[in-house]
């Protein structure tokens, strides 16, 4: 079942097509697909077993749940916490919250575009780093800091910054 107003709007293209494996998910949506109110529940799924949101996956919730694509897609594009493209294997949070911005957090993510090649919210072309900023990662004695795969890094400079990512460059290499 496709969606003529997503396709419309151009919503669908923000989705990344890859093939996937619904059967996982078919399995993992049994308790929820009965009830409506679990679309969220059920994007969260979808979620934590591909890591993203793949299209064919969308129109799997709304097939099951038995709601239109449109209200998944909207749901799916409404909440941050979801990604509509895959994410690199390291995922760099930078905190964009008051004290990090008063402490300079422009001039970390302006080093890190720039080493990394990359805008915020972009996944480099080897899939290792993508970028998001965030609005704040409860560390502010810390500021600015910027959390890598759960682990914070702060008191930030843009060379400590910069040499954090080679680090982790260098360590993939190996």
């Amino acid at each position: 079942m496709k969606c003529n107003n997503c396709e419309e709007q151009g919503l669908e293209k923000r989705f990344k097509d890859d093939e996937v494996d619904l059967s996982v998910l078919k399995e993992a949506l049994k308790d929820y697909r009965e009830s409506r109110n679990n679309l969220i529940t059920a994007l969260q799924i979808a979620q934590e077993i591909y890591g993203y949101l793949p299209r064919k996956a969308l129109y799997f919730i709304a097939e099951e749940m038995k709601v239109k694509p449109a209200k998944v897609f909207g749901v799916a594009t409404f909440y941050t916490q979801f990604r509509l493209k895959p994410i690199g294997k390291h995922l760099i949070l930078l905190c964009q919250g008051t004290a990090c911005h008063v402490n300079g957090s422009e001039f970390i993510l302006s080093a890190l575009c720039d080493e990394l090649k990359i805008e915020e919210g972009e996944t480099t072309d080897d899939g290792l780093f993508t970028l998001q900023n965030v609005a704040c990662l409860g560390c502010c004695s810390l500021a600015p800091v910027m959390m890598i795969d759960g682990e914070a890094y702060g008191k930030l400079t843009p060379d400590k910054a910069r040499e954090i990512i080679r680090e982790i460059y260098s360590k993939e290499k190996v």
